[in-house]
């Protein structure tokens, strides 16, 4: 919420990966403009070396296969991607698709895909570092000026972003991020923060993390990072589960029962959770359309965060809540 108490419009993404779970390749194109038909406002594109398609390429053909809705990725991993080559390869995506891009970068968690790839998985720290770096780099290449930057992981000598990018003054980035760290970092640099359950050392999403009390936090900490910038931040989350269900109640017992024989498995129960604590969750939405529209504003209400991002496998599920809640 800004200063002035004015909430921000909602927007809607989905997103795909271009795995067999969803069809294939062939399939993700489709899966696009399924999207844009349902009122979605973006299509995003993860950034993992296993099971999905290339995000850059990927885009790349959606450029030309989507016609209004806005294309992301969600997130480069920084890890494995120069500054310098992304800004080519983002303002070339901006250019095709007429202004459509939203460029979603992030410092690379999945250890496991680094030492398959024989990719150094630095420390937390330095990663942070690093991606400082690059989004300070990214920011002034995509406005298609000329760079000069001399860090600690990348010297950029006298070079010129092209092609310049349709939106003015560059494609908007977004960061996304669960701890202190990161969440600082998204505060300095992004347009659009992602806000995350911190993860663990496996990479699993801390339970705790995932009350309405702990999310309101997280943006207190961007609110007092970004200080006078917060206004002109958007704050996006994404919706890890929905169910929808004419009995919310017995649906949170369920999912709390769920939750204490260790599933979903990328779920690290750090604490008690109750039923009011799932059924408040912005991360887990359960419920008749209409109740999940509610429980959306609240979110909103609690936290100012208004851009809702939901998983491939619920972009079907999810599609009748957009009509409510579009226009808000």
């Amino acid at each position: 919420m800004s200063e002035t108490g004015e909430l921000r419009p909602f927007r809607f993404g989905a997103g795909g990966e271009g795995n067999k779970d969803e069809g294939g390749a062939r399939k993700f194109v489709k899966l696009a403009q399924t999207a844009e038909e349902y009122g979605y406002d973006t299509f995003a594109v993860p950034d993992h070396l296993g099971n999905q398609v290339g995000p850059i390429a990927a885009l790349g053909a959606l450029t030309q296969a989507t016609s209004t809705i806005r294309l992301a990725t969600s997130v480069l991993a920084n890890g494995w991607r120069h500054p310098a080559m992304v800004a080519k390869e983002a303002t070339t995506i901006d250019v095709l698709s007429k202004g459509r891009l939203e460029l979603g970068i992030g410092a690379g968690w999945m250890k496991e895909e680094f030492d398959k790839a024989g990719i150094e998985f630095e420390s937390p720290g330095v990663r942070i570092r690093r991606l400082d770096e690059a989004l300070t780099i990214l920011d002034g290449l995509m406005r298609g000026e000329t760079v000069d930057f001399a860090g600690e992981f990348y010297q950029i000598n006298g070079l010129e972003g092209s092609p310049r990018p349709r939106q003015g003054p560059r494609p908007p980035i977004a960061v996304g991020g669960g701890g202190p760290k990161m969440l600082a970092l998204a505060a300095k640099h992004a347009d659009i923060i992602s806000v995350a359950p911190s993860t663990t050392r496996e990479g699993k999403m801390r339970l705790s993390d995932m009350t309405i009390e702990k999310t309101a936090q997280r943006v207190d900490r961007i609110r007092e990072v970004a200080g006078d910038r917060f206004d002109d931040i958007e704050l996006n989350w994404t919706i890890a589960v929905i169910v929808i269900t004419d009995d919310r109640e017995a649906t949170a017992e369920m999912a709390l029962k769920a939750l204490e024989q260790g599933y979903p498995p990328n779920i690290e129960r750090d604490c008690e959770f109750t039923v009011g604590d799932v059924m408040a969750s912005p991360y887990l939405a359960m419920g008749t359309f209409e109740e999940i529209a509610e429980q959306i504003r609240e979110v909103r209400r609690r936290t100012s965060m208004s851009y809702v991002g939901v998983f491939p496998t619920q972009m079907d599920a999810f599609a009748p809540v957009i009509s409510l809640l579009k226009g808000e």
